[in-house]
């Protein structure tokens, strides 16, 4: 892909940057010239801008094209009909590993996929998000390259954690072979790159999952306003925040309270408007909750998800039923697909 001498202050500085910017950090992370930081959750250009031209390229607001990147990952274009993009195949699956279904966010079938490309060799590294021990439900962006290590970060973050930082820590420590798990647009920055391709970047991916997404909230607003100042919930207190038609929040003493999601919408990120992505339609397996408990929906997207997905079934990691038992999960996924995509 040809490269245009334009500057961070002519592209996203001016168009992304004010009302668009998510803060996934992906043109801090790949500036050539380290003339970016990420400092607030936003890049600050911190010395002068050398006009290289690759950060809009990257840039998962700045001129977006989906088909081209479709075109790429699958080798064609989504058609009309498939409302939550290409795939393979979709079931509802849940790890058999009890003690990944008791400390897991749905059905475990992120984790226990992790774990055994970690065991198996076929990853030396994934980059996800832990939560911070200074700022309580506050998610951090984390390297794992060990099975505890990715038991540490299981669950769901609802603020947004830039986890391709940690990706480029990956990359630093001369890992080879990296999986990523993130929300659907840090996925499209990561096609970019691809697509480019920034070689130290594209050929230590291996995989990616992406995790259903309508929107993320601020941490300022959901957790320390209405959270804790609104509702007096300590922060340090929540055990588990999950979303099923409501916020539900679980306390580590027991209790379990919920919250309207008409009543947090309003601290949604300003740039999730524009996005019309809510299952991570370009990664290589696509997962969420969507009403389920303890069960995972999963699609597998790309041939390389697929055969991942295929070894852990076959050695018994994981185990699934067919989604016409759950005909409803489908419908609400291609309901709030469209949705999403007719919004942005």
């Amino acid at each position: 892909m040809p490269i245009q001498k334009v500057s961070f202050e002519e592209t996203l500085g001016r168009f992304v940057l004010p009302t668009n910017c998510i803060g996934c950090a992906s043109c801090v992370v790949v500036c050539p010239f380290n003339c970016l930081e990420y400092v607030d959750g936003k890049p600050r250009l911190v010395k002068e801008c050398q006009s290289c031209g690759i950060c809009p390229l990257v840039c998962p607001k700045y001129n977006l094209d989906m088909s081209s990147l479709e075109r790429f990952v699958f080798g064609r274009e989504r058609k009309e009909e498939e409302d939550f993009g290409i795939y393979r195949r979709i079931v509802i699956a849940q790890t058999t590993n009890d003690d990944i279904l008791n400390i897991c966010q749905d059905g475990g079938v992120v984790t226990a996929l992790l774990t055994h490309a970690l065991e198996e060799g076929l990853i030396d590294g994934v980059a996800l998000s832990a939560v911070s021990e200074e700022e309580p439900l506050q998610p951090i962006p984390r390297l794992a390259t060990t099975v505890k290590g990715v038991l540490e970060c299981t669950g769901t973050r609802y603020t947004y954690s830039p986890n391709i930082i940690a990706f480029k820590e990956g990359i630093l420590q001369k890992k080879r072979s990296l999986a990523y798990v993130g929300t659907p647009c840090p996925i499209h920055a990561l096609r970019r790159i691809q697509t480019i391709p920034l070689k130290k970047y594209a050929d230590a991916l291996n995989f990616t999952i992406g995790l259903f997404c309508s929107e993320s909230f601020t941490y300022e607003g959901l957790i320390l306003e209405h959270l804790r100042g609104k509702l007096g919930i300590d922060p340090r207190e929540v055990e588990k925040v999950n979303i099923k038609g409501k916020m539900i929040i679980k306390t580590r003493s027991g209790e379990e309270r919920t919250l309207p999601l008409k009543d947090i919408k309003k601290y949604a990120a300003l740039s999730c408007a524009s996005c019309g992505d809510f299952s991570a339609e370009l990664a290589d397996i696509s997962v969420g909750g969507l009403g389920l408990n303890q069960w995972t929906l999963t699609i597998l997207r790309t041939e390389k998800g697929e055969e991942l997905f295929r070894r852990a079934e076959t050695e018994g990691l994981l185990r699934t039923r067919p989604l016409e038992e759950e005909k409803s999960v489908l419908d609400l996924l291609v309901k709030i697909s469209r949705r999403k995509r007719e919004a942005a």
